[in-house]
């Protein structure tokens, strides 16, 4: 090993662990084409944040990202990370230091688990002590025993196991974006919701900056912390937090994207922890929680009205990690929330076509 090439590789990244993404007026035409792929795209997505592009289909959201990663040529404008143009950076060097996780996963069939999750710190030049105890750190994080694991191959896991390796591969160089192109959409329901958990339950302890692309609004309402709705021609409908693009969509077009049950979406944001409950003592003509159904204070709003619909809507005793009942959660709960949210959202405008910009929110 070239000692030289070594120190060097294994210095610090251009990068801090994880940087601010910003889109200045990016565009892609490509050939032949009339109109453009992308056109005067603009949004910043703060360090450490998830930024999921949704739309719908040849509104640009795939594009978006290999363009981020320059996988395609830009035609205009400039795409910045941690403050630099990623035009400036020699692309090979650029994609190594940006976690890439696809819908087909991708992971090398004829390498063992530990040689996927090495393949980027190999290509960098980590020594191979360090390289072991990051797969180790790596596996242990994804919840996968590296005892059990390290020398399996990808015919050997299941479809759920081979994604969580695939996002460890992304994560082994430490980089400070994470580019992740519909990552759980071939994984059956059961199996998608808990890999999105799972997902999250690890991005509270990285930090990193992702760029998650879906076609389903209730997976990007669930996994992001911003959400870029695009319209067809890669325009910009509306840039803004999911509580805020359901309770005030920017126009016709976004309302209908995110769907006419957008109330009951937005319950799904709110969890019972959230909510201001009813002392299991202070209730009149309600039952006692002795004989109440008992959940988690971190369970959804919605998640708590489906279990209370499914028990002729009685009420719910609501607990802490210790199983103490912190108060009692019911239908006129709901109801005043559903009835709050009204209240303070505005009919969604209706954007003319010669202003097709109205609405769009940048940040």
């Amino acid at each position: 090993m070239n000692t030289a090439d070594t120190a060097h590789n294994e210095g610090p990244s251009a990068f801090a662990q994880a940087a601010e993404l910003e889109l200045r007026r990016v565009s892609k035409r490509y050939p032949g084409q009339r109109e453009p792929a992308i056109a005067d795209l603009s949004f910043t997505v703060p360090a450490g944040e998830v930024c999921v592009l949704v739309g719908p289909s040849g509104s640009g959201k795939t594009t978006t990202m290999r363009l981020i990663n320059r996988m395609i040529p830009i035609s205009g404008g400039d795409i910045l990370l941690g403050g630099s143009s990623v035009l400036e950076r020699d692309p090979k060097e650029l994609r190594r230091e940006i976690g890439y996780v696809i819908q087909q996963i991708g992971l090398f069939p004829h390498q063992t688990v530990t040689e996927n999750i090495a393949a980027v710190p190999r290509l960098l030049g980590w020594r191979k002590d360090r390289i072991a105890a990051r797969v180790a750190e790596l596996l242990e994080l994804i919840d996968l025993d590296p005892g059990e694991m390290q020398g399996r191959y990808p015919a050997q896991l299941s479809g759920g196991q081979r994604q969580r390796v695939g996002v460890a591969r992304a994560l082994a160089a430490d980089p400070p974006l994470m580019l992740m192109d519909e990552p759980f959409g071939a994984i059956d329901p059961i199996n998608r919701a808990r890999l999105q958990d799972e997902f999250l339950r690890l991005q509270n302890k990285v930090k990193k900056t992702v760029v998650f692309v879906t076609h389903d609004i209730d997976e990007a309402i669930k996994m992001g912390d911003r959400i870029a709705i695009l319209r067809e021609g890669g325009v910009l409908a509306q840039y803004d937090t999911p509580r805020e693009i359901l309770a005030h969509p920017a126009d016709s077009f976004v309302a209908q994207f995110v769907g006419a049950d957008r109330g009951l979406k937005r319950l799904s944001l709110t969890t019972l922890a959230e909510m201001k409950l009813i002392e299991p003592n202070g209730m009149h003509g309600e039952p006692p929680f002795d004989g109440a159904r008992r959940v988690p204070r971190e369970t959804s709003v919605r998640d708590a009205l489906s279990l209370m619909l499914s028990e002729n809507g009685d009420p719910l005793a609501v607990v802490d990690a210790n199983g103490h009942v912190e108060g009692l959660f019911t239908l006129g709960l709901v109801e005043q929330l559903l009835s709050d949210d009204a209240e303070e959202r505005p009919a969604p405008s209706v954007p003319s076509e010669l202003e097709p910009a109205r609405g769009r929110r940048e940040v």
